[in-house]
């Protein structure tokens, strides 16, 4: 049932990528003095990718500071500072990403750069909220036997540790993932090529066609992305059962 929801999903993304132009005369009928009725200024192919681009490093980044993070809060001295990893992991999700941008707009200027701290910083709290709960949900006792048979604190972490909060791990980086999809879409209001682009000047130009073509396109996506999430979740879970 998921691989058919994938399929039909994915086909209906493809389309909206690829097929809205065709639809311009059903926004041409439904929103008479609109022109052109289709968003036209940027493919909305090139604006996935600089979408996408933007989505990936600034997940990617979140994803390594907050397992590095996870890591450091868990183990040894590095507990002393648990509380103050949280603190920072959720000031930077309390703050909206559009005050982010604020600040970072006059320091290092617009584009892409300040939308990419803002995803960032708002990216990285599920990360380290997830991997903490995945390290510190390994049950003592398999850490003990795992000593017990000689293996090193590196191969503990390596094939009991990792392999145990990996779940946990992989559903911090789907929500910082999904959630920046969503949020990347105001980079644009700040210079960044993104599916929000349609959607501003939709909304500043008061061209109601290009805010639901923009929409579409970006909910789509954000769809997709989190049953192929899910799919990637099934498959890790299956594997770990029938390797244990």
């Amino acid at each position: 049932m998921k691989l058919r929801a994938i399929f039909w999903v994915g086909l209906l993304f493809v389309a909206s990528l690829f097929g809205l132009p065709a639809l311009k005369p059903l926004f041409a009928w439904a929103f008479p003095g609109v022109e052109p009725p289709v968003y036209n200024r940027t493919g909305f192919f090139e604006l996935w990718l600089s979408h996408a681009g933007l989505v990936a490093v600034s997940s990617g980044a979140a994803s390594l500071v907050g397992l590095g993070l996870a890591i450091f809060v868990t183990r040894g001295g590095g507990r002393e500072f648990r509380s103050a990893v949280d603190a920072v992991a959720r000031i930077g999700q309390t703050f909206p990403p559009t005050t982010v941008l604020a600040i970072a707009v006059p320091v290092v200027g617009f584009g892409v750069t300040p939308t990419l701290i803002a995803l960032a910083l708002y990216g990285l709290l599920p990360v380290v909220e997830s991997a903490i709960a995945g390290f510190e949900g390994v049950p003592a006792a398999v850490l003990e036997a795992g000593a017990g048979m000689g293996l090193s604190p590196w191969q503990l972490f390596r094939r009991v540790e990792l392999p145990l909060a990996a779940p946990f791990i992989l559903s911090g980086v789907r929500t910082s993932v999904i959630v920046n999809i969503g949020t990347a879409a105001i980079g644009s209001t700040v210079g960044a090529l993104t599916l929000g682009t349609p959607i501003i000047s939709g909304l500043m130009g008061e061209k109601m066609p290009y805010v639901i073509q923009g929409t579409i396109v970006a909910g789509l996506f954000a769809i997709l992305t989190d049953l192929l999430f899910e799919r990637l979740d099934r498959a890790f879970r299956r594997h770990r059962v029938a390797r244990g």
